[in-house]
């Protein structure tokens, strides 16, 4: 059981390179990106381009890993040209960085030898990512709302909706105020409890009254917290 967990590149202690061991790595890394580009489609929506990378990162960083083992010098260079990756990319969600981590840890793994901890690693913590995101671990109340409101600059947003919100809502908060249009018009984003879910649209419909039928968003809350990342 011991041996399961050792690595396959190291023998009495020494690094031992072989084209053998070094296909062993690489065929594992290869089989650890495709499981973990699997998890990370069956939890949600993807994007095929990000899902051949995820597929594919574990078997670089194994490549890479295996052959700087053991020269300070070059992983220090290694890891200065992955640091240039952050600044060719775009923004993604908190799930998309999360399975970066998952692909470069599995390929790290891969890298030094350990198989069986790459192996283990990536059914548990993969079996554990699935699980989560079936249970309603982490998710908010349905009743909390983000809500965007857009108005004329000729109201005053301080006091304009607080009858509204007395009646629907159970807590409002103002998060944030944005001129647009030239800074003829205001748009005021609100975090909202509801009291009632089925009153959604009279809140919606009473908010239009108040802002003369402009641009209204009402969309749950986490939706705003992925945007912000």
């Amino acid at each position: 059981m011991e041996q399961l967990f050792e690595s396959i590149l190291i023998e009495n202690g020494t690094m031992k390179f072989s084209a053998g061991s070094f296909a062993a790595c690489f065929l594992t890394s290869l089989l650890l990106g495709m499981a973990v580009a699997y998890i990370y489609m069956y939890q949600g929506n993807y994007r095929k381009n990000f899902v051949l990378t995820l597929a594919l990162l574990p078997a670089l960083v194994q490549v890479i890993i295996t052959l700087v083992n053991g020269s300070l010098g070059t992983g220090i260079a290694a890891m200065g040209a992955f640091s240039l990756v952050r600044f060719r990319s775009i923004p993604g969600t908190s799930k998309e960085i999360s399975s970066i981590f998952f692909a470069m840890a599995a390929g790290l793994a891969a890298g030094m030898g350990y198989l069986g901890i790459g192996v283990v690693f990536v059914a548990v913590l993969g079996g554990a990512s699935i699980l989560l995101q079936k249970s309603r671990f982490g998710e908010m109340k349905e009743e909390r709302r983000l809500l965007r409101i857009t108005i004329p600059e000729s109201l005053d947003y301080t006091q304009v909706f607080d009858d509204l919100f007395l009646q629907y809502t159970k807590s409002c908060r103002l998060i944030q105020v944005k001129t647009t249009n030239l800074g003829s018009l205001f748009k005021l984003e609100y975090e909202i409890t509801l009291k009632n879910m089925n009153e959604e649209k009279k809140l919606i419909d009473d908010l239009r009254c108040r802002n003369g039928n402009l641009e209204i968003l009402c969309s749950a809350a986490s939706m705003g917290i992925e945007e912000a990342l």
